[in-house]
């Protein structure tokens, strides 16, 4: 599976868990938009770390992405 495909099915996942409307999921879509809330941001970002191996925000130089794009770029980048 992709990072991408990774971080759609976690986000997608995290949403029906916690009863949450997700909108599609572009790249511009900004996060503050997803209808997820914070509790929901750490479960996807621990199951990530959990999957893929990674965690890009372990970094202090690492800026919260905006947009869900930039959420999964950051993500590749990390993988690489």
């Amino acid at each position: 599976m992709s990072t991408r495909s990774e971080v759609v099915d976690q986000f997608e996942k995290v949403a029906r868990e916690h009863d949450k409307g997700l909108p599609p999921l572009t790249d511009d879509m900004p996060l503050l938009e997803s209808g997820l809330d914070s509790l929901c941001f750490a479960i996807i970002v621990t199951r990530l770390e959990d999957t893929l191996g990674v965690d890009p925000f372990s970094t202090e130089s690492t800026l919260f992405p905006v947009t869900f794009g930039e959420f999964v770029r950051l993500y590749e980048d990390a993988a690489k």
